[in-house]
């Protein structure tokens, strides 16, 4: 799914004083605790490439907080690859305390401004912090009319993630704006959407906050006296924390470091549970679990449900091939149910550049990211397994490859995933009705054998099979109930979510199929939110 971007990735650090030290703690120095950050950060950079950054605390120094951050690969803005670099960098910048993000965005600009954390400069100490953010606000339009009616006001990014400082700092401005619990609390009330949110002030205090929906997943561990945070428990197990040391932090709820004391209390009491779904079939590294539920075993499941719904003739030239690389685990359980190999006959170029294919054509794009193998396609009956098929464009290049280059006597593709027929207002890069391929075969309707052969004839394939909706609760291993489905069956779990659903119905609508039409974020407002 090459066509799909998520929207970031949070990460935090903290040396506890007067707790027995961690033997996972830098050894004999708090404030080299920092540096621990960039590998937490590397651990989540499937969330994101486009740029990635640290603020770490020290009171020992005049800069009591300061930010590094720019843009690239995590490698490229730590200067990994370069020993010497990479530690003078860490010098510079080590601290007891830190926090650190991934980005990807699909608007505003690719430049260092974007880049998170942001930081808020401010001769008072309570009211000079940093912080990172991970999702969208969904009510961003709304919010920016709310600060754009005070004339001296003004935004300089087309990003949520300004609006949320400016609101972070109005409550921070407040004669009396209470603990960390209570500010967020107030905050709730005013946001809409997927927030998950690390934050670090001037004297040191710290939050590590999900909102109350819990859409998008966040983890974090403590022993003796070092505290981790980050968006995937991988990043954590790697550090070193034990898997009983690891825990999911519920939605709604907040761990805060305070004068030194860690707490974690609900600040929200949350009305509804949506954990997004694709973080297991798609997003989140294989590795990891989220809320209790393992992403390796979801995919194992969801190839199983492909098995079981498979109808073409097997024999001894029927192979599974995966999309790489989330698809393999579906895929490997497929084969494996079906008796019949899974071979890698699609390999990715992992080390292409976004700039090298920038302004390519989709054809050129796909063959510089994948190579067929004709050694292993060549007259053979394909069932390709991909995790969802969003706009088309790159299945559709996909299969001509695979015929052409590799050979192949014919290719069943097969979805683990439901039908994508509404966009994501939530952190997922898929704005409009029109762009996605699937609601222009399905007009409202129910999927049926002659719609997925209809979609199956519009990119080249010779079959195409979803799965369906019961299938995803399944796997996970959750209810219906407590997951954000609301690509695959437009029931959105927030307000602000379903006013923009409608918005999206009204331009498909009015745009007569166009699929360069309007955002839906740009309805009202000339700029999208996007995080």
């Amino acid at each position: 799914m090459s066509e799909l971007y998520h929207e970031c990735g949070v990460a935090a650090v903290y040396h506890l004083p007067n707790k027995e030290t961690s033997p996972l703690a830098p050894l004999g120095d708090p404030d080299k605790t920092s540096q621990l950050i960039s590998r937490l950060l590397l651990d989540i950079q499937n969330r994101g490439q486009l740029a990635a950054g640290m603020t770490t605390f020290n009171p020992k120094r005049n800069q009591l907080i300061d930010t590094h951050k720019d843009v690239g690969t995590v490698t490229e803005v730590f200067q990994l690859n370069h020993q010497q670099t990479f530690n003078n960098l860490m010098k510079k910048y080590e601290g007891p305390a830190a926090i650190g993000h991934v980005r990807y965005a699909t608007c505003g600009k690719d430049d260092r401004s974007y880049a998170q954390p942001f930081e808020r400069h401010h001769i008072q100490k309570s009211k000079w912090f940093s912080f990172g953010f991970n999702g969208q606000l969904a009510n961003y339009q709304e919010l920016c009319k709310e600060v754009l009616t005070e004339s001296d006001f003004h935004l300089a990014r087309e990003t949520d993630t300004e609006i949320l400082m400016h609101l972070i700092s109005q409550e921070l401005s407040k004669e009396n704006p209470g603990e960390l619990f209570d500010i967020l609390g107030t905050l709730s009330q005013r946001l809409d959407g997927a927030y998950n949110i690390v934050f670090l002030d001037a004297l040191g205090n710290m939050f590590v906050s999900r909102d109350p929906v819990g859409i998008r997943p966040l983890c974090y561990a403590f022993d003796g006296s070092l505290f981790a945070a980050a968006s995937e428990s991988v990043a954590l197990a790697n550090m070193g924390f034990e898997a009983d040391e690891i825990y999911s932090l519920p939605p709604g709820s907040a761990v805060v470091i305070q004068d030194g004391e860690l707490t974690i209390r609900e600040y929200a009491k949350p009305k509804q549970k949506a954990h997004c779904f694709f973080e297991w079939i798609y997003f989140a590294n294989v590795c990891s679990t989220l809320d209790d539920q393992s992403v390796y075993i979801t995919r194992k499941r969801l190839g199983e449900e492909l098995a079981e719904q498979e109808t073409v003739p097997i024999d001894d030239d029927t192979i599974v091939v995966p999309v790489p690389d989330t698809a393999k685990a579906a895929a490997d359980s497929m084969a494996y149910h079906l008796s019949v190999p899974c071979l890698e006959g699609l390999i990715r170029n992992r080390y292409i550049g976004r700039t090298f294919i920038e302004g390519a054509n989709r054809g050129d794009k796909v063959r510089a990211k994948y190579t067929p193998l004709p050694e292993v396609l060549e007259g053979k009956r394909v069932l390709l397994v991909e995790d969802t098929i969003v706009r088309s464009t790159t299945m559709k290049a996909l299969i001509s490859q695979l015929k052409d280059r590799g050979r192949a006597k014919e290719v069943h593709v097969r979805v683990a995933c439901p039908p994508i027929i509404g966009p994501c207002f939530y952190g997922i890069d898929m704005s409009t009705i029109n762009e996605l391929f699937a609601p222009r075969f399905l007009h409202g309707g129910e999927m049926s054998p002659e719609v997925e052969q209809a979609m199956a004839d519009a990119i080249g394939a010779d079959s195409l099979k979803y799965l369906p909706k019961e299938s995803i609760s399944r796997a996970v291993g959750l209810p219906d109930t407590s997951l954000c489905q609301a690509c695959i069956d437009t029931t959105y779990p927030t307000e602000a979510g379903r006013k923009l659903y409608q918005i999206a119905v009204e331009n498909s609508q009015n745009d007569n199929g166009d699929e360069d039409s309007q955002r839906t974020y740009d309805v009202s407002l000339t700029t999208p939110a996007r995080t």
